[in-house]
């Protein structure tokens, strides 16, 4: 890993700002590649338009609230001191099945066009389960330019509590744990459960996040993942520092400190929000582009100068509204590694945005191919349905591509209802996962077959195509 570095801001951020819930925060034939002149649901998404007025960008513009340090250093010291990642990995518990495990309902779930390369299927109880659901991924990839996070690789991978299913108890709703995954041995993944959890009454508590964990990007010593879409708040983004990891020592249902010392809701570890990153135009508004933009998905462009966090808003597939997509650069400065580019205000600014047509999207990449002028942007759209395949488009300002396959010559070669995306640069590799999708009026069918599976493709295999 040659990325060494450590969060050591002297000054001390503004507080941690979030709504609370009770004791918790409520964070809150062959197939090709053509040149497309009609998109998923028969619209031409045609090319990025850019947003360059300054009203425009300033509703893109962001305030970052750190907690207090001495805050996560009691928190850290009353729990034990920090496990690491790779202690976490040393007592992974969950096995995840290779691609010839998977099932023939998990397998259809993937890609017609391009192939996956590499594809892995949950342990049974999280394949099955209508409570949690699958959102995003990230790996060291995106930590580090060596591809490794210490000697270790690793695959992280988001999952949402299901706030859609009758009967849950009204504590569950909105939690959110990450899976990390040992990627060591190709041939032999498995996991274990994190729970994301903030501090609380000066380090001495923490409760639980509550997250729809859209999209999230591990850059150096930072996590940063997508709020809770809707318009109740303005939070956009949670910060977690991976060198604050913690063990809980109490099993129960609680979410924090108990009698005998901390419970993480059943989960052994917790990882502890240092900070969030708020709208300053306000609470965001889910299904206007002309409006303050809720998060939908977030990933890493390491070609960028510097590197950038890449945004995009969803809103749904059935909808006529386009949606944004845009950047912010990472500072560079050496007492702020994996934090945004902020001002003297702490406020931090687009650097880059367009509009796109294309709808429904789950995911985005930006990627600057080498020699290319410009930065193509790559863009996943998934219908409302359960068990119909997507479309992965490629934008930039002059137009747009998408892989044309099957008999019928659709553009529905994506996996079925995949979620964020992540580009493994050391490797090449586009990583993503497909959800278990709801039906129309996003209620769960209690007969639903899991189609819940992780995958990566190339991007070489995408671009070569339309070259």
């Amino acid at each position: 890993m040659t990325y060494r570095g450590r969060h050591r801001r002297k000054r001390r951020g503004q507080a941690l700002r979030a709504v609370l819930t009770g004791t918790a925060l409520g964070l809150t034939a062959a197939a090709t590649l053509i040149s497309t002149s009609q998109a998923a649901g028969g619209d031409d998404p045609g090319k990025l338009v850019q947003l360059a007025s300054s009203a425009e960008i300033g509703k893109l513009q962001l305030h970052e609230n750190l907690v207090s340090p001495s805050s996560l250093t009691a928190l850290t010291g009353n729990m034990g001191g920090n496990v690491g990642v790779h202690g976490v990995l040393q007592n992974a518990n969950h096995p995840m099945r290779n691609k010839s495990a998977c099932s023939g309902t998990e397998a259809a779930a993937l890609p017609v066009e391009p192939t996956a390369s590499r594809a892995y299927c949950w342990d049974s109880g999280d394949a099955t389960t209508q409570k949690w659901l699958p959102q995003s991924v990230t790996t060291s990839g995106d930590a580090d330019n060596d591809g490794k996070w210490g000697e270790d690789r690793v695959i992280l991978s988001g999952w949402t509590h299901n706030d859609h299913k009758a009967g849950e108890p009204a504590d569950d709703k909105g939690l959110a744990r990450i899976a990390f995954i040992d990627a060591n041995d190709p041939g032999n993944l498995k996991y274990r459960w994190v729970l994301l959890v903030a501090p609380l009454s000066g380090g001495a508590d923490f409760g639980a996040v509550r997250s729809h964990i859209g999209g999230m990007v591990w850059y150096q010593d930072k996590l940063i993942v997508t709020a809770q879409n809707g318009a109740d708040h303005n939070n956009a983004l949670f910060v977690f520092d991976m060198h604050r990891i913690l063990q809980a020592n109490v099993n129960s249902d609680a979410v924090g400190k108990v009698s005998g010392g901390y419970s993480a809701h059943g989960y052994q570890y917790v990882l502890p929000a240092i900070g969030s990153y708020d709208l300053t135009g306000g609470a965001c508004t889910a299904g206007n582009d002309n409006a303050v933009p809720c998060f939908g998905s977030i990933s890493l462009d390491r070609t960028s100068t510097p590197d950038s966090l890449v945004a995009g808003e969803w809103f749904s597939s059935g909808g006529t509204e386009p949606a944004r997509v845009w950047r912010y650069y990472y500072s560079t400065a050496s007492d702020r590694t994996g934090l945004l580019g902020s001002n003297s205000s702490d406020n931090v600014n687009a650097d880059e945005a367009y509009e796109t047509k294309a709808v429904g999207l789950q995911g985005v990449i930006s990627h600057k191919r080498s020699g290319a002028d410009k930065a193509d942007w790559y863009v996943d759209y998934a219908p409302g349905s359960r068990g119909k395949h997507g479309t992965l488009w490629r934008q930039n300002t002059d137009g747009t591509e998408a892989a044309k396959c099957t008999a019928d010559q659709s553009y529905a070669c994506w996996g079925q209802h995949t979620e964020s995306m992540s580009y493994w640069a050391e490797t090449g590799e586009l990583w993503t996962l497909t959800e278990w999708a709801a039906n129309k009026d996003n209620q769960w069918e209690p007969d639903a077959i899991p189609e819940r599976v992780l995958y990566a493709v190339p991007l070489s295999s995408v671009d070569d195509a339309l070259e």
